[in-house]
């Protein structure tokens, strides 16, 4: 990591160097004419030398944030590039415990009897993921979280270049909303949470969402030119909304609602 810092630092300071001689007009070439071709160059010797030495490896590490007395939670997850697993593995007494790669920054507030929680990867983490090393090995930034499954909770996910496998089954998930770009995400919903309202903002992604057996659901799904596949043995289509028999009366049940541009999602 220190070689990573070392060797990128070098080049921001050359290439400032010789854009101040150039501005200066000490230097008798443009160098607007060769920085770009340079700079790819030098990126991809970057990933010669990342691929061959295989360094810049996360450090994983334990980070939690406790429960308390909480009555129930909202919890708001920023990630970028990387692998995701999430379920409802928490320690006794914690609100979040897992692995982080390179650390979490975790924020909390007390608001009432609930909590308010902000999770990030670490400030240090975050330059580490365009370290050649790391995409190529599969060791890039992992994160590996359990939630408690005690109390209510209200998700957001916003996600980048992810890999996200968020296993939802055992949480009493009330409110969930998924943004995410170009990604790869698989959502578990919870099978006895009452009722679930799931909001879905995605891009260029591929979503799966599944329902549990003995769970009603109703999907409203605005997709542009997405390609969106239901399971209409279970939820029918009518007037455009996919939904299930016994929606109305059904202890269990979810209800969403998709905006996508050109994403592949599918419903099980």
């Amino acid at each position: 990591m220190r070689t990573n810092r070392i060797f990128w630092a070098v080049v921001l300071v050359s290439a400032g160097f010789l854009l101040l001689l150039n501005n200066l007009g000490l230097l008798t070439i443009n160098v607007w004419n060769f920085f770009w071709p340079t700079m790819l160059v030098v990126l991809g010797i970057w990933f010669l030398v990342g691929t061959a030495s295989g360094k810049g490896e996360f450090v994983m590490e334990e980070a939690s944030v406790d429960l308390g007395d909480a009555e129930n939670a909202s919890i708001e997850v920023k990630y970028g590039a990387g692998r995701m697993e999430l379920d409802a593995s928490a320690d006794e007494g914690k609100l979040v415990s897992g692995t982080f790669a390179n650390g979490l920054d975790a924020r909390v507030k007390k608001v009432g009897s609930g909590l308010n929680v902000a999770l990030q990867p670490h400030k240090r983490a975050i330059p580490e993921v365009f370290f050649p090393g790391n995409w190529i090995t599969g060791k890039g930034l992992s994160w590996d979280i359990g939630l408690s499954k005690d109390i209510p909770l209200s998700l957001v996910f916003e996600t980048g270049a992810a890999d996200a496998h968020l296993d939802l089954t055992e949480l009493q998930v009330k409110d969930l909303v998924l943004k995410t770009g170009a990604s790869s995400t698989e959502v578990r919903m919870p099978a006895a949470a009452g009722n679930t309202t799931f909001k879905v903002e995605a891009g260029a992604a591929s979503l799966v969402i599944y329902i549990p057996d003995g769970v009603a659901a109703r999907v409203d799904a605005d997709a542009g030119l997405a390609s969106v596949s239901v399971d209409q043995k279970r939820f029918p289509k009518q007037n455009g909304i996919y939904q299930s028999v016994d929606f109305e009366s059904a202890d269990n049940k979810i209800d969403i609602r998709i905006e996508t541009g050109m994403a592949s999602i599918e419903i099980l």
